[in-house]
């Protein structure tokens, strides 16, 4: 078996993020032909380590966990500031954090290195050995969106991001001898010339775990995420005050469920009668099952949104934004339904609910996409070719 070092921005679990779940499920597929040893960074004090690391060992032969402070976070940010570096990248660096990774890979002697998005690349890069880095998601990009969406102030902070992160994915062809990401629309969206070098390596889903569930429906629609993460904040509003205002004009006593861990101020504040806010459960499949219709009117944010990938899986017909489906790459029509305005997703909602027989032909037809398609072990066994070349 040949060493792996895998660094990491965060733990991979509990698996309440898209890049944690990637994570989690590469770091599996990659253990059976791999001697794993991981290095992880962690910015939640609230984490509980010990049960991480019983859920990660059995698949790694060690689990080194560094803790990031309030206080280094901070002062790491300002360097980047000053250094011209993206702020996220500064966010997640740590000079002692680098030290303790010499000393590992040292004491292991890996063969290969594999690190996940451009917030671990200041740790990578420093190996000679062959190294592979997931951007994941095309950061440059999904800052200006957020960009285009903000305040003033706001607004300029997010350009200036938008700047540091675009040359900062560029420089990264020059560090590492693969590179990998989500999604060819991800992949289009970075500028250096020689993008097409770039692997696409798409996310699976566990088709024996979200599976169709028989159960009551308390919900007619439900939209489920890490809800802390700005798109996410923003697809809720959108629901709540553009789309579901216009559904119950028809349909008055139309209720949905904001599903999803570490929900926003903005999130929690979108509550009422009609509108639940649920936060973290501890089984994501009992709210998909709970819930007729799946919408997710995603506006800003990159990468290939595992929440439409569950729900389709566990056979809940979906709706969302072309944005969203542009990764995903469902038929429309046929596999998922695509509304581009308010008025769109409503007349979208308004007429599943009112047609069975559509909303069981769209639901069976989403998850069959789903099961030809996003598969953990097949995309991991691609990861691993490119990582042994």
């Amino acid at each position: 078996m040949k060493k792996m070092l895998i660094i990491l921005p965060r733990v991979p679990w509990p698996l309440e993020k898209g890049d944690k779940l990637r994570a989690y499920h590469q770091i599996r597929c990659l253990s059976k032909h791999n001697d794993i040893i991981l290095f992880a960074l962690n910015d939640n004090p609230r984490l509980n380590a010990e049960e991480a690391r019983q859920r990660i060992s059995k698949y790694c032969s060690e689990v080194h966990i560094f803790n990031l402070s309030k206080i280094l976070i901070f002062w790491n940010i300002i360097k980047a500031f000053f250094t011209g570096k993206p702020l996220q990248v500064g966010y997640f660096y740590s000079c002692k954090a680098k030290k303790i990774l010499k000393r590992i890979a040292e004491e292991s002697n890996p063969n290969r290195i594999y690190c996940q998005l451009i917030r671990t690349v200041e740790y990578g890069r420093i190996f000679d050995i062959p190294k592979t880095i997931d951007y994941q998601d095309t950061f440059s990009q999904g800052m200006l969106r957020r960009a285009e969406n903000a305040s003033l102030f706001i607004r300029w902070f997010f350009k200036m991001e938008f700047r540091r992160l675009q040359r900062y994915e560029d420089k990264v062809f020059e560090w590492f001898d693969h590179k990998t990401i989500i999604s060819k629309p991800d992949r289009d969206l970075l500028t250096h010339p020689k993008r097409d070098e770039v692997v696409i390596i798409p996310n699976g889903i566990d088709h024996d775990y979200f599976k169709p569930v028989e159960a009551e429906k308390r919900y007619d629609i439900i939209f489920n995420g890490n809800m802390s993460y700005p798109p996410n904040i923003n697809a809720s509003e959108i629901l709540v005050r553009k789309i579901m205002p216009i559904v119950h004009q028809t349909m008055p006593e139309v209720t949905l469920l904001l599903s999803g861990a570490s929900p926003h101020a903005r999130v929690k504040a979108l509550q009422s009668d009609k509108i639940t806010v649920s936060g973290w459960v501890e089984d994501i499949r009992e709210n998909y099952a709970a819930s007729r219709i799946f919408v997710a009117p995603m506006q800003i944010g990159t990468g290939l949104q595992n929440k439409l990938l569950e729900a389709m899986c566990m056979q809940i017909p979906s709706i969302t934004s072309a944005l969203a489906n542009a990764s995903l790459n469902a038929t429309p029509g046929r596999d998922i339904l695509i509304g581009d305005t308010p008025e769109s997703y409503a007349r979208l909602i308004i007429d599943l609910l009112n047609h069975p027989e559509k909303m069981r032909s769209l639901a069976e037809n989403g998850r069959q996409f789903v099961l030809n398609t996003f598969n953990w072990e097949h995309s991991t066994e691609i990861l691993e070719q490119l990582i042994s070349e």
